[in-house]
């Protein structure tokens, strides 16, 4: 055992965050932290990392064991250079020796000015320097909050895989739910002051949860059916043996006052839009530049009523720069954009709105709207803040009082009330938890007019995107489908690539007068592929179906659930490999 907390509890204010809750980790325990914003997640972080103090309990770890934190918001040294703050608490021994993999791991990161001052740094640049920190420490724990939080794509494939190699103990709180699916093997719900435990990914998660509500509602309604026949007798006034009768009103009594099983709330959210008409926008031609560097070249696009389309690429490629324009907030170097006169845009930006911290959250949506239409009926601003999640005594305090995830779906539902019919979203998922994420996807796919969508979220983007724009090298370049189709097509792109770099390296004369033909190693793979695939196919369906035969046994079933992953990505490589033989066999028999 890495760690273990008993009998924890904690108040916040007026808010019982954590209520007799005990947690234990153990070496290679990769622990989810996921529940409602606000509920206490990053609260109870910094109390397993020992930086705040249960108000009861006890935080128990070998004292041998190293913890490594990432924290929310980490607080940086201003002056340091971005090496200088990655090795900040380290002795310069240390440094010397692990110099070279923290500059690796800043390049994966995006951030390859090593030299580049702190104080310079975007809040997602400062993230990604603090995540560097937090991995080059050499821990036992890792403690981890948002780790995915301004990463791109690239860079949460490759911390994924980072994570997965790691040998000590994961705790970690993140809305990232392909990365709950591939990395962890516990999830531990907070919810209500309670901790539920989960030996599951998030699918099985899922899956379990729903299984504990429907046993949950089947003991109430077995409860409720019992009450109302001893309800019946009592009132009936049966006296057949008083002391029998006395027993019975007891048990009664206590089936009474048992507690009815508590269910969380969850957002409710309601199309509300404006009305739309044919013209929506435009772009034509439109090029903006930064420092002489082209950002978007000659881009034209006509935004369509049903548009659903993700924007990927690079920290830094101008996803950003490409919703400003649409939105009219950035003018064009050149080109235009023509926006309809019935259009009303709802710009979710990554920086959001300077919310006034002082502002009581009842005021600060009042003044945007008293109430809006939507599909479901007319509701108002109190109404909207109570299908958020703000209930009147949270109406009432300053928006200061709000945690990190609070304040971006406070964010969020002051876009939705000004009625929009075009969405922009601007990394949208950050900081919002997984239950309200499911619940906006939802709404989302409900929504009556375009929505443009930059996120690194490949869950989000698969769920809801039916095109992808990549920027990137100052193009905008279209594929139809959804994320896991573009990266297909982007592999697929690559390999051809690659191929052609390797045919630069012969001379031209050479490689005219060399006759194509199969090496030895290439002539033997050819004749048994095919029966090398059959027998991964054949691998994988015996892995599904044992699958099936795993009952409660959740440890056999992550075992094999990893092995058919394994097998999988082995018959992907194969038919890869069989596609390039099958290409090289026709070209060989064409030439002779």
């Amino acid at each position: 055992m890495l760690l273990s907390a008993e009998h924890i509890s904690i108040n916040f204010g007026s808010r019982q965050l954590l209520s007799d809750v005990n947690f234990y980790l153990n070496e290679g325990d990769k622990t989810g932290i996921i529940g409602i914003n606000g509920t206490g997640k990053s609260t109870f972080l910094k109390v397993l990392a020992g930086i705040t103090e249960p108000d009861e309990g006890k935080i128990s770890r070998n004292p041998n064991v190293q913890v490594s934190v990432l924290s929310q918001n980490p607080v940086m040294e201003e002056d340091a250079t971005i090496l200088e703050q990655v090795f900040l608490h380290f002795p310069a021994e240390f440094r010397a020796l692990n110099e070279y993999e923290a500059k690796s791991m800043l390049s994966k990161l995006g951030l390859p000015d090593f030299e580049q001052k702190v104080g310079t740094l975007s809040g997602g640049q400062r993230k990604r320097v603090a995540l560097a920190a937090a991995l080059i420490h050499p821990a036992d724990v890792l403690v981890l909050d948002e780790p995915t939080n301004h990463l791109d794509s690239a860079m949460v494939s490759w911390l994924e895989d980072w994570l997965r190699r790691f040998k000590g103990g994961l705790v970690m709180v993140t809305h990232d739910r392909y990365f709950l699916e591939r990395v962890v093997n516990h999830i531990t719900e907070l919810s209500r002051g309670k901790l539920y435990h989960y030996e599951a990914n998030y699918s099985k998660y899922l899956e379990l949860k729903a299984q504990r509500a429907e046993m949950a509602e089947a003991t109430e309604r077995k409860r409720q059916s019992i009450l109302r026949v001893e309800r019946e007798w009592i009132m009936r006034g049966c006296q057949a043996r008083r002391t029998k009768s006395k027993d019975r009103i007891e048990r009664y009594e206590e089936l009474l006052n048992q507690d009815a099983p508590e269910t969380d709330d969850t957002v409710q959210m309601a199309a509300a839009s404006s009305r739309l008409g044919k013209k929506i926008i435009e772009l034509h031609d439109v090029v903006k530049e930064y420092d002489g560097k082209t950002i978007i070249g000659g881009f034209s696009y006509n935004l369509l009523r049903d548009d659903r389309i993700g924007i990927v690429g690079h920290n830094g490629a101008g996803k950003s720069t490409l919703l400003h324009l649409i939105a009219g907030e950035l003018q064009p170097d050149s080109g235009s954009v023509e926006t309809g006169t019935t259009v009303k845009i709802g710009h979710f930006s990554q920086e959001g709105r300077e919310l006034d911290l002082n502002q009581r959250v009842y005021d600060f949506i009042h003044e945007i709207a008293e109430e809006v239409k939507t599909d479901e009926g007319t509701f108002s601003a109190n109404q909207m803040m109570e299908r958020f999640l703000f209930p009147s005594d949270l109406q009432s305090v300053p928006i200061g009082r709000l945690s990190g995830g609070e304040r971006r779906r406070l964010y969020l539902l002051s876009v939705l009330m000004a009625a929009p019919n075009v969405l922009l979203l601007d990394e949208p998922t950050n900081d919002l938890d997984v239950m309200t994420l499911s619940i906006l996807e939802d709404y989302l796919q409900s929504f009556p007019g375009p929505i443009l969508t930059v996120s690194h979220d490949r869950f989000f983007l698969d769920k809801l995107s039916e095109h992808i724009f990549e920027v990137g090298e100052g193009q905008v370049r279209r594929y139809v489908g959804n994320w896991s189709d573009w990266a297909k097509a982007k592999k697929a792109e690559e390999r051809p690539e690659k191929e052609e770099k390797q045919d630069r390296g012969a001379p031209a004369q050479r490689q005219r007068e060399k006759k194509l033909k199969f090496s030895f190693k290439e002539q033997r793979e050819f004749e048994t592929i095919d029966d090398d695939i059959a027998a991964l196919e054949e691998q994988i369906a015996q892995c599904q179906a044992q699958q099936g035969t795993c009952g409660s046994d959740y440890v056999k079933l992550q075992e094999l659930m990893a092995k058919q992953t394994e097998l999988e990505a082995a018959l992907e490589e194969k038919t890869e490999r069989w596609m390039y033989l099958m290409e090289l066999k026709e070209k060989i028999d064409a030439q002779q």
